[in-house]
């Protein structure tokens, strides 16, 4: 059986706990350190005049070359963890260094407004 399709969601929702835990989700951030010992990576993403984090687990995507302070979106499944709180489990994790962020937000926003207007019943929709 496949995984659920991964909806993209804002590293300030997940961040805020507003996404539920197993929750399979697409997200963006900037590298700020990585961790090989624990596979662990964390991206941040600054909105609304705050700093977000995310933690990620890279186990299932090592070896893993990190180049700190890119742009990385991340696939995988949101778990809650003893010291991190919520985390990823990433299946992918990829550099997207010089992406226009504006651009892929109003993406994101554009494509929440078409599977909101299709129905979006088969798809899992973000918090408002």
């Amino acid at each position: 059986m496949l995984p659920a399709p991964g909806v993209f969601h804002f590293p300030w929702e997940i961040s805020s706990g507003a996404i539920q835990e197993g929750t399979t989700v697409r997200t963006f951030g900037r590298l700020r350190h990585y961790r090989p010992a624990d596979s662990r990576a964390t991206l941040s993403s600054h909105y609304a005049a705050t700093q977000h984090q995310v933690v990620v687990h890279t186990g299932f995507v090592e070896p893993f070359h990190p180049i700190l302070e890119a742009q990385y979106v991340v696939l995988g499944e949101l778990e809650i963890t003893e010291g991190d709180g919520l985390m990823v489990r990433a299946r992918v994790l990829n550099c997207v260094d010089g992406v226009d962020l504006a651009i892929l937000q109003s993406a994101i926003n554009e494509q929440r407004r078409y599977f909101c207007d299709r129905g979006g019943n088969d798809i899992q929709q973000p918090p408002p």
